[in-house]
């Protein structure tokens, strides 16, 4: 299977034909990236100075915004709410491309959080696990989703014409094939303790526990990285992609100044829940992964 469809998308919203909705939403969910080579988020004059890492805080590695507040930002009082604007116009356009795209998500779409990132992926010094460099998929140690999907757009904002450049790897389910026989089980009451201590935001399942070891060993596994069946895809500037991101491998290479909006969709709403990583692992595992 090609790992990107692309769909001739050159409008935020739109009145997509039936046809085209269907076939989008059956390249997502069999684990595609959805790419819109056509569709640019476009700054207005006035925005294009926040294309400058001066407006990090330094303290994270993305400015991101809640719906409410923007934090990760420095600057005065009229160039923060002129930033947040910025950031809020662009998760009010991804919401509009889903929910047109998609409508059979909208009565259950959650949001999460919009990130602006302003730095060379190549700049980011960090560990392994944090290493968005090497393909993964997502998975959080502190926020457990039970089989909640995570759901991504992005858009690539560079003003010099500098494509982002992804990795994409292989299909989740051979992925899991791979390393599931080195994943052990939790250790009895973990996620309780984890719970109670406030390590966690909620109590983690099973299904939750054997993703968060996906994420951790294929980075951990240096042979892997280079070796494993992977394809490099280069994201131009003004354009934006859609992915499942706890199912695609990926892997940020190099790029910088991008727009992402985060949206949460539980497994009843898909088109086809057996693709769902949940279900691929209930299927392996041979035993259900939450309670």
């Amino acid at each position: 299977m090609n790992p990107v469809q692309t769909f001739e998308i050159t409008s935020w919203e739109e009145a997509f034909p039936p046809a085209l909705q269907n076939d989008a939403i059956c390249s997502l969910e069999n684990g595609q990236v959805l790419f819109l080579p056509h569709l640019a988020f476009t700054l207005s004059p006035q925005e294009t100075r926040f294309l400058s890492p001066q407006w990090s805080d330094g303290k994270s590695k993305n400015i991101s915004y809640d719906g409410k507040a923007i934090k990760g930002a420095q600057g005065n009082e009229s160039d923060l709410a002129q930033l947040k604007a910025m950031i809020a116009r662009f998760a009010s356009q991804a919401t509009h491309l889903v929910s047109d795209l998609f409508p059979e998500y909208v009565p259950h779409l959650g949001h999460g959080r919009t990130s602006f990132r302003p730095f060379e992926v190549e700049q980011r010094a960090s560990s392994y696990k944090k290493d968005d460099k090497r393909l993964h998929v997502d998975a959080f140690p502190s926020r457990p989703t039970h089989g909640e999907r995570i759901l991504r757009v992005f858009a690539n904002i560079n003003p010099d014409n500098r494509p982002r450049i992804w990795r994409v790897g292989e299909p989740f389910e051979s992925l899991a094939n791979h390393y599931l026989p080195q994943i052990k089980s939790p250790f009895p009451g973990s996620a309780w303790m984890m719970d109670k201590l406030g390590i966690t935001k909620g109590r983690r399942s099973e299904y939750d526990h054997i993703m968060l070891h996906l994420h951790d060993t294929m980075k951990a596994d240096l042979d892997y990285q280079k070796n494993g069946p992977q394809q490099e895809l280069a994201l131009p500037a003004g354009c934006v992609w859609i992915v499942f991101s706890d199912q695609v491998l990926h892997a940020a290479m190099s790029g910088q100044y991008m727009l992402e909006q985060t949206f949460h969709l539980p497994l009843a709403a898909l088109h086809n829940q057996q693709t769902a990583p949940l279900k691929v692992l209930e299927r392996l595992t041979g035993r259900p992964l939450v309670a």
